[in-house]
């Protein structure tokens, strides 16, 4: 933990709790310190030792990791790519937006496959041109984990832990938004949406 606390700066602590919707008092509470603690470090006219401030920020964490839900930090609306959307028409979709994956949805708008950078890649690989003419559903993967709106962050957290790039959030079975590993990073470093 050592690690993550020498890379968050004061002001990162300030712009982390009031994302997480809390007040200088509640965090105090759950980190067994003083509201006025909070504030002075917040100010930066206290300089706070490594442990207090490990355990102001792990009660943040926690926090934030129990009450933010998905819709919270989600990407919305997301791009996405039909059955049968060409090839080289997706790939210039990823390049130009910057993205490494993309939800298929079927003819009904239901989710059915994922087609990841790899997958356009070994597609233009092993058929060269050909693979320009070829549809989505000839290469796409397994669709991405579905969270509901309302899943806590700690459980989002769990799942991208792994080899898993992206979740997907649903209202019911409607797409809404996506989450990807890019994005807990920038949740958890701070960092605004811009």
């Amino acid at each position: 933990m050592a690690t993550v606390m020498e890379l968050i700066t004061l002001d990162e602590l300030r712009t982390l709790r009031k994302k997480a919707g809390l007040t200088q008092a509640e965090l105090a509470r759950r980190a067994g310190v003083s509201q006025s603690l909070i504030a002075r470090v917040e100010a930066g006219t206290v300089n706070p030792r490594l442990s207090t401030l490990t355990r102001i920020y792990n009660a943040l964490r926690e926090y934030m990791e129990e009450e933010v839900t998905a819709e919270k930090i989600m990407n919305s609306p997301v791009i996405t790519a039909q059955v049968d959307d060409r090839l080289d028409r997706i790939a210039e979709v990823m390049w130009m937006q910057g993205i490494s994956q993309i939800p298929v949805l079927d003819r009904d708008g239901s989710i059915v496959g994922t087609v990841y950078e790899r997958d356009i890649v070994e597609a233009f690989l092993k058929h060269k041109d050909k693979a320009n003419q070829m549809k989505v559903i000839d290469i796409m993967s397994e669709p991405l984990p579905l969270v509901q709106k309302t899943a806590r962050l700690n459980s989002i957290v769990k799942i991208l832990r792994g080899e898993i790039p992206a979740v997907l959030v649903v209202d019911g079975w409607n797409l809404i938004g996506i989450i990807t590993k890019s994005d807990l990073m920038r949740f958890f470093a701070g960092i605004s949406k811009s």
